[in-house]
């Protein structure tokens, strides 16, 4: 799955960069529409992800690219890796800022672990 994000100001810290609690608010949300869309009708909530780092730094009026693509999955749970890149220059120069694996674990009603769908 792939979708994109514009940077505004509202979206930047005290220093004029994306506050970083955005970007995973971002990558959370694409990658749970993709579970989403690749379980129709399973109910999700988010168990972690692996890693956080900030590769580069990112401004206003950057449109950010999120490639999501499933990687592994259990019996109850589901991972998929998740990519941003900056996408607002030529393809050639595509710069990738953050990257990370989030896991999702489907869940009934009460909140109880169930199986994925064959």
């Amino acid at each position: 799955m792939e979708n994109h994000k514009l940077i505004l100001p509202e979206h930047l810290n005290q220093y004029g960069f994306l506050f970083g609690g955005h970007l995973l608010n971002w990558v959370d949300e694409n990658a749970w529409i993709a579970a989403s869309l690749d379980y129709p009708g399973c109910n999700f909530v988010t168990v972690g992800m692996d890693k956080v780092e900030f590769r580069k730094s990112v401004r206003q009026g950057t449109i950010l690219n999120f490639r999501v693509n499933r990687i592994k999955k259990g019996r109850t749970s589901v991972e998929y890796q998740v990519e941003v890149f900056r996408a607002n220059c030529p393809v050639s120069e595509r710069e990738l800022i953050f990257t990370t694996q989030v896991t999702f674990v489907r869940v009934d009603q009460e909140g109880n672990k169930i199986p994925l769908p064959q």
